[in-house]
């Protein structure tokens, strides 16, 4: 077929990322009524839902809206949408996912209730139940409340993001007062009482709804609402003439909090007939508009779903994924982790294989005599941090330690300039990344004096140097000796620590830019070598693909008839299957049990397959805007072993999702005498 005519820009072969993220969110929310999960784990989708939900407005709805007010009209590079029609179908789209989302969160109930399990309004309580929860409002709840009325001398309350408010309507001698009452996030949000053999679950704003009067000495309620506001926190972040970054962060936190408000989320089952005049005030207030406002039949911020599930858990227990155990890998209980390293390559694929290893290689290290640098870059860490601990250790044992600290990693900035102060107190040497770039790398290099004179151990992964999101994400890594492989690794570092253009890397693919010249090379390459021998073949799995580049370059291998399985958890730009287009292209979704976070990249390359893990997805900000790495699978056996998984996932047929020619997302059926879950039969197998 001749392609030469067809325009690959045209908006038509692309799907807006605002709407393909909207797409994923509603994938997850699905999750909430697969009969496969059990009834307690349904509810940590949804609660999964709404904590994505969150952040796409804090972020990405805010950014468009920012462009709206600063009167950018540039529409985006693929469906060449303006800001305004972004947000207005955005608006739509996603008012049907909540609807949506609170339907699965009613039918979930009805379950729940058939386990004893029941979410109440404080209304249909009987004695008992009542007496805790009034003993729970004066002991618990009223010495933590302060309402702030609205009127001449009392000016319209800042509100904080993400709190749930009660908007309270008073009456004192027929005249009409309003107050606004916030509940502090540092009170519990729903209580478990006990009635007969039921457990009832009460939120903490009907308690509110049923003792109101006693805050309001002196004046008749006549009825409440509960609203919430969600906040800009996507400030731009002013690094230039900054001497010291630390301080640029701190600042910029303190701005986030008092961001632009983007949404009002309201609950609408104790409306009135003033209601609208109600939620009109508050627009009027937070400067928002119609398509900001959600009018919600349920209680808001489901977030809190997950931490019932987690109550509930012990009084149900049959209905929450069994417990699965991390294996830690045979070979490594027998011989020392850096010995092995030194005759072969350690691969790690989490959360199957233990994180344990890779904690270890750094402790180890530290108690080596012979170590002489450990050098490490950090983009998330958990609260209590290992790594941290071991790094500070080996600091005050005058190991050279060098420490790359992304202060700027999004909602973890805080955390990160914590564990920047108590690095660089300990004797390490920190690096804040590079200037208007994220460093997103995942690398550890280990130097130890040897016979020869020193010897170079790395580990390279695909996810951040967190044992807690370890249990919880698939990623991969690899532990190497590799001569060529650690020289670069070494030169990343220098590269980073001092005054240099990039290196040139044997191995290693570092972006900005390289990574994309790089991937876009091998692509080329694969449409070359399928125009001689007709086997051609790419795979790529990641969280993400919106680069338009990479997609039109894959388009163009679809148009060779070269394969390309996509493998994408989240965002997909790219519209498969339209002939002429993309009739060689399938795109698949994985959500399940773990959140799918390995980045894989493969080439057939007529059978010199080449095999790359990234700390990459195939997105702008990524190949141009970040600091990333991807590095091959040199091993034999071991990149065997991960083509092997990458097909697994394409053969699942429980847990995955296929993209269709007219972008929307169906979910694979499954065959009953060959049910295929990939996470599940990779538990099965660790």
């Amino acid at each position: 077929m001749q392609h030469q005519s067809i325009d690959l820009h045209n908006p038509i072969y692309y799907q807006n990322r605002e709407l393909s993220w909207l797409d994923f969110n509603e994938r997850v929310l699905a999750e909430a009524e697969d009969p496969t999960n059990p009834l307690l784990e349904k509810l940590k989708f949804l609660s999964i839902g709404s904590s994505n939900s969150d952040e796409f407005f804090k972020v990405r709805v805010a950014g468009l809206q920012d462009q709206l007010r600063l009167g950018v009209k540039d529409p985006d590079s693929k469906k060449q949408w303006s800001p305004e029609k972004q947000l207005d179908v955005i608006s739509k789209k996603n008012k049907t996912i909540v609807r949506y989302q609170y339907d699965l969160y009613d039918q979930n109930l009805k379950e729940l209730a058939k386990k004893n399990v029941l979410f109440k309004h404080i209304e249909d309580l009987d004695e008992s139940a009542l007496r805790q929860a009034k003993n729970i409002f004066r002991n618990h709840i009223k010495p933590a409340i302060t309402p702030f009325g609205v009127d001449a001398y009392r000016p319209f309350p800042h509100l904080n993001d993400e709190v749930i408010h009660l908007f309270v309507r008073l009456k004192k001698s027929g005249s009409p007062f309003i107050a606004i009452l916030p509940v502090p996030l540092l009170i519990e949000r729903f209580h478990i009482l006990e009635e007969k053999d039921t457990k009832v679950v009460l939120f903490t704003e009907e308690i509110l709804f049923k003792f109101l009067n006693e805050l309001f000495i002196g004046y008749e309620v006549e009825y409440s609402f509960t609203f919430r506001i969600t906040r800009n926190a996507d400030l731009e972040l002013q690094e230039e003439g900054a001497e010291d970054l630390l301080s640029v962060i701190e600042d910029y936190l303190l701005k986030r909090k008092n961001g632009r408000a983007v949404r009002l989320e309201v609950d609408v089952r104790t409306a009135s007939s003033t209601f609208k005049e109600d939620v009109t005030y508050l627009m009027e207030e937070l400067d928002l508009l119609e398509r900001d406002v959600y009018e919600i039949s349920g209680p808001l911020d489901l977030t809190v779903l997950s931490n019932i599930a987690s109550e509930l858990k012990t009084f149900i227990t049959t209905e929450a994924f069994q417990n699965f155990t991390p294996k830690y890998p045979n070979i490594l209980n027998k011989q020392n982790i850096f010995e092995l390293s030194e005759k072969q390559d350690i691969f790690l694929h989490h959360p199957f294989d233990s994180f344990q290893p890779v904690i270890d290689l750094v402790r180890q290290a530290v108690e080596d005599p012979n170590t002489i640098a450990i050098k490490q870059t950090l983009y998330r860490v958990s609260d209590t941090s290992p790594f941290i601990e071991a790094l500070k250790k080996a600091a005050r044992k005058d190991i050279q330690v060098t420490v790359l600290v992304e202060l700027k990693a999004r909602f973890d900035e805080a955390n990160n300039v914590h564990w920047a102060r108590e690095l660089e107190e300990s004797g390490a040497h920190i690096l804040y990344g590079i200037k208007n770039l994220k460093t997103h790398s995942k690398a550890t290099l280990i130097v130890k004096k040897d016979h020869r004179g020193f010897k170079r151990y790395a580990h390279l992964g695909t996810g951040n140097y967190n044992e807690q999101t370890a249990k919880l994400y698939t990623d991969m890594g690899v532990i190497t000796t590799n001569k060529k492989l650690t020289q670069d690794v070494a030169a990343f570092f220098n590269y980073l620590s001092g005054y240099s253009e990039q290196p040139t890397y044997n191995y290693l693919h570092v972006s900005p830019f390289e990574m994309r010249d790089s991937f876009i090379d091998n692509i080329e390459m694969e449409i070359t070598l399928h125009k001689q021998y007709g086997n051609g073949h790419i795979i790529a799995k990641m969280n993400s693909l919106t680069d338009k580049k990479m997609i039109i370059k894959l388009f163009e291998a679809s148009q060779a008839g070269v394969k390309v399985d996509l493998i994408i958890r989240g965002i997909c730009c790219l519209i498969p299957g339209i002939p002429g287009v993309s009739e060689n292209i399938q795109v698949h979704s994985i959500i399940g049990r773990f959140l799918e976070h390995s980045r894989v990249y493969y080439f057939y390359q007529n059978g010199n397959e080449e095999l790359y893990l990234s700390s990459a997805d195939m997105m702008t900000r990524n190949m141009i805007k970040r600091v990333e790495l991807a590095f091959p699978i040199l091993d034999g056996p071991w990149k065997k072993y991960v083509i092997n998984i990458l097909k697994l996932y394409m053969y699942d047929n429980t847990k995955a999702w296929e993209l269709e020619p007219n972008g929307r997302y169906t979910k694979k059926l499954a065959n009953s005498d060959n049910p295929v879950g990939s996470q599940q039969l990779l538990m099965n197998h660790f």
